[in-house]
């Protein structure tokens, strides 16, 4: 057993003294990405969450955060981890009764849209990309972001041939010169930039208010029925995040991490340094899911109805956010 698998699961031990029920379930199915390297990996490749949580996990990798929520309306997925809040908010809007029960990672530097190289296009030239063709994720946080900009540039939506791509096909669109810009996450976006050029960095887009977090969700009705095995589920959760923003097994972690995101070590590495992933009492505060996360769903839906991407806004997206389970944990 590693050092790490051992600061984990002594942190599980601990959480289990506190006298919680046990789970009220045998099995459940875990979505998450490939190529989107974060903490909570760690804890997976090693078999911390089986251990702690004394149940059996499917963990099964999407592509998008709108597959998520398909997946968790059909009840093959209870558990969600780093679903986009774009995705998240248009599955809300639409009706299904999803929550958010944590904020999974921050990363504005890790969600963009990036113009061909060939067009030599940068943001004091970003009113030429009318009628361009771009390939987007659409209803995901990069789908937002990309909405966002191009209001930002008076870049006039319609004018523009928007092609759904997931970030993986739309980076091998972008090297084939079949579109002209791309927009994407992760490892897709890594390869996006090998061939074009960002309009905004991340700390620009934060200055214009757009924000890029992804969240860890769930179908309501199995939060309601299973809050003990979710806050569990957290509880390992936040103990890799600590662990590494402790900074002091980075070498350790990163490797499992990779290997099991199926990347190139390089590739994670950079991926997840521009990757931020907020402690337990920063995630209750205002500034999450306190209160900022909800009006920011309410924003983000304002959004994608002025796109005619949903048809309905919530009258508040207060009831999409659950802190119950993460309350919990505090007391871990």
């Amino acid at each position: 057993m590693t050092f790490g698998k051992t600061m984990l699961a002594a942190a599980g031990v601990a959480a289990l003294s506190t006298g919680m029920a046990q789970a009220q379930t045998d099995e459940i199915t875990v979505a998450y990405f490939l190529e989107w390297p974060m903490p909570f990996q760690y804890a997976k490749a090693m078999g911390t969450y089986a251990d702690e949580m004394d149940v059996d996990i499917n963990w099964v990798s999407f592509d998008t955060g709108t597959a998520m929520s398909a997946a968790m309306a059909s009840g093959d997925v209870q558990l969600a981890v780093s679903q986009g809040v774009p995705p998240f908010v248009v599955a809300a809007s639409a009706g299904q009764d999803l929550q958010a029960v944590a904020v999974a990672v921050s990363y504005s530097e890790n969600d963009n849209c990036v113009v061909s190289s060939q067009l030599e296009i940068d943001k004091e030239s970003a009113g030429e990309l009318e009628g361009a063709k771009v390939a987007v994720p659409l209803g995901t946080a990069a789908h937002y972001g990309f909405l966002e900009q191009m209001k930002h540039f008076g870049v006039d939506v319609a004018s523009l041939n928007v092609v759904d791509m997931a970030p993986p096909e739309g980076a091998a669109a972008l090297a084939q010169g079949a579109v002209d810009m791309a927009c994407g996450y992760g490892g897709g976006l890594t390869r996006m930039k090998e061939h074009g050029n960002v309009l905004l960095t991340g700390a620009e887009k934060e200055e214009l208010g757009i924000l890029v977090f992804d969240v860890i969700s769930a179908p309501a009705d199995f939060v309601a029925e299973n809050p003990d095995l979710v806050a569990q589920f957290l509880k390992v959760t936040a103990d890799a995040n600590e662990m590494w923003n402790a900074g002091e097994n980075h070498d350790e972690m990163i490797e499992v991490i990779a290997e099991d995101g199926g990347m190139e070590l390089d590739a994670a590495e950079a991926a997840i340094s521009t990757m931020v992933f907020p402690g337990v009492e920063e995630q209750l505060s205002d500034k999450w899911l306190g209160g900022n996360a909800q009006t920011f769903m309410g924003g983000v839906a304002e959004v994608f109805l002025d796109a005619g991407s949903i048809g309905a806004v919530r009258d508040s997206y207060d009831d999409a956010v659950n802190t119950g389970p993460l309350e919990q944990v505090e007391g871990m």
